[in-house]
């Protein structure tokens, strides 16, 4: 059954793919409109640490890090959750009804039914950062360390994930995308590109509890920078994931109370 799943999905990419590729100039457009604007967030970067070399023990060099850890997190999210992103369409649409009607799993469906191959270009631009920051940041290597930024990119891509299923849970009740979702979305792209500590311990406590982005981002951080060496922390992301539990359960209260919108 697990094959059969990872088949479907791969023939659903496939065709979303094609898709795009139909209008090859749009896309082409499309990808470097997009690499264009996340090109000024490392723009940005650079000149604020011109006229401030160090923001509260963090170097550029570790910042370009981060940031490149939470855009490559938010685009792979981005392009392989965009069917939960852009549900509202799908429910007012009626569309849900077909995929409730096909004895498949509906989530394996929404997840098919887009696949934002665009965001290709926030993704290499996601990974020229690391590497970079990786280099001049000058990180000692070891396998711990390696497998902290897999824990982090993984995890971090899987909360991002979540945040999208609960704005299309949402939309069972509201029949329409809910903007002040992007709060945790965008917002936190554009906020993650600093290390969390630098906005207060309070901003802290409450991204660790409520929603843990710290634990795909701050800490384990601090371990990959060599600022702190604490045993759990290349594990740090992986509770992370029990936030997915309660994303589940939105959705599925939703699925449960949904009522065709017509079409």
């Amino acid at each position: 059954m697990k094959r059969h799943s990872f088949r479907l999905y791969r023939h659903y990419v496939a065709l979303n793919i094609r898709s795009s590729m139909q209008y090859k100039s749009s896309f082409m457009f499309t990808i470097l409109g997009q690499t264009i604007a996340t090109v000024s967030t490392l723009l940005s970067l650079i000149f604020i640490f011109q006229r401030f070399p160090v923001i509260k023990g963090f170097t550029l060099n570790d910042v370009i890090l981060c940031a490149g850890i939470v855009q490559l997190q938010f685009s792979i999210a981005e392009m392989w959750a965009r069917g939960f992103d852009r549900f509202a369409v799908t429910v007012r649409r009626a569309e849900f009804d077909r995929i409730l009607l096909r004895p498949r799993n509906h989530v394996l469906q929404v997840l098919g039914s887009q696949f934002e191959l665009s965001r290709i270009g926030r993704l290499i631009q996601g990974i020229i950062m690391i590497v970079y920051g990786v280099i001049k940041a000058q990180v000692n290597w070891t396998f711990l360390k390696g497998l902290t930024l897999f824990n982090m990119i993984v995890c971090g891509t899987l909360l991002f994930s979540g945040l999208h299923m609960i704005r299309a849970g949402l939309c069972f009740f509201t029949l329409q995308g809910l903007e002040f979702m992007n709060i945790f979305t965008d917002g936190f792209r554009e906020h993650g590109k600093y290390p969390l500590s630098i906005y207060g311990d309070k901003f802290l406590l409450i991204c660790t509890i409520v929603i843990p982005y710290t634990l795909t981002q701050y800490y384990p951080l601090l371990y990959l920078i060599g600022k702190r060496t604490d045993w759990w922390l290349p594990w740090s992301p992986l509770p992370s994931l029990l936030f997915l539990i309660p994303c589940w359960l939105i959705w599925r209260i939703g699925v449960r109370h949904y009522q065709s919108a017509g079409s």
